[in-house]
């Protein structure tokens, strides 16, 4: 089943492609002084400027504004740490995601504050679990709307490099949990980060492989009751700051190939579903093309799903986050915008009905 690397790879490893915004915003940390891509820039302009309107101004205010970038912190619920909660209060931070979601499980906790900066990353050290994970508070929207229940079989179909699949054990205990992720790297990538928030005894209920997510809906048709899909896209955030103005171009040209392996990915995750059973996809990047027109595209083309309304956890949230208006009931895009620079992420919820 290995094969050749797919496009989903290619085009990650060999142009840099990014889906997770906590990697995105690591690396610029370091990397302020960077300048904007003229190229990139250019092309967002013209394309965002059509699709968002008014608001790609301030989104584009804050993308290219690294030193405004703001970062959440999702606590460990297996790795306590006594006086951590008072320490980030001190500091400004407050909880995120209140009790406007009845679902939300106690157990699940996460601190963001309106200011910018970074608070202190934690070192893996094997054998020793981590008490908080740094992430763009956005990219947890995916894992809330799943609203994973225990004893639930559980797909991440891209899940390097690991933190929706420790938030999603944050909420819940699957019964069973597969976390897939082909490249050689990125998979070790993931396994370390599971290695780093998950005790041992739950870490034996999970199934990490490395296989193409175009074929698990055909290796295993009909076996979970969630899968969520970030898939491989474009990422607006660490494209402005491309260093290399001709591989930017040529990320540029290949963007258009994301959406059919976007495509592709999620009819297997259909596949893979049981009926009954829902599906989550999402990305960081603000591109229509990569977002809603790829959803648009299964349910035209999917008779056996259907979209799962999630405005109400968009109004549970709204304090959070900046929703782009005008979406469809099943789906959101966060728009990054000062004082609340999370995103970009979009979200979709659909859910199979029937096994035909």
């Amino acid at each position: 089943m290995r094969g050749p690397l797919p496009l989903a790879r290619r085009a990650g490893a060999a142009l840099g492609l990014g889906r997770d915004p906590g990697q995105v915003e690591k690396k610029a940390e370091g990397k302020v002084q960077k300048q904007i891509c003229r190229v990139v820039l250019d092309h967002f302009e013209k394309q965002y400027t059509a699709e968002l309107g008014d608001a790609w101004s301030r989104v584009r205010d804050v993308l290219t504004s690294p030193w405004c970038w703001q970062h959440a912190l999702l606590l460990n619920r297996f790795s306590p740490s006594p006086g951590l909660e008072s320490s980030l209060a001190e500091q400004g931070y407050h909880p995120a995601f209140p009790a406007a979601l009845p679902y939300l499980p106690a157990a699940f906790r996460c601190y963001s504050r309106t200011a910018p900066g970074r608070f202190p990353a934690q070192k893996h050290q094997p054998g020793r679990l981590k008490g908080y994970y740094l992430l763009n508070a956005a990219s947890l929207l995916p894992v809330l709307a799943l609203e994973v229940q225990d004893g639930e079989h559980v797909l991440d179909l891209c899940a390097a490099p690991g933190g929706k699949s420790v938030a999603i054990l944050q909420c819940a205990c699957p019964g069973h949990f597969h976390c897939n992720e082909y490249d050689d790297l990125r998979s070790r990538w993931l396994e370390q980060t599971i290695e780093s928030f998950i005790p041992d005894p739950l870490i034996n209920l999970i199934t990490v492989s490395k296989l193409d997510g175009r074929q698990i809906g055909d290796l295993q048709p009909e076996f979970y009751d969630k899968v969520l899909v970030d898939a491989p896209c474009s990422n607006d955030r660490s494209w402005l700051f491309s260093a290399d103005p001709q591989q930017a171009a040529l990320r540029l040209m290949q963007r258009k190939e994301l959406s059919s392996l976007q495509f592709q990915l999620l009819r297997s995750a259909v596949k893979a579903l049981r009926r009954g059973g829902s599906l989550v996809y999402s990305t960081c990047t603000l591109s229509r093309a990569e977002n809603s027109d790829v959803i648009n595209l299964l349910l035209s083309s999917c008779s056996n799903v259907m979209p799962v309304d999630i405005s109400g956890m968009a109004r549970g949230v709204s304090q959070e986050f900046t929703f782009l208006s005008g979406t469809q009931q099943h789906e959101l895009l966060v728009l990054p915008e000062k004082g609340r620079a999370w995103g970009p992420m979009y979200v979709a919820k659909l859910k199979k009905v029937s096994s035909t």
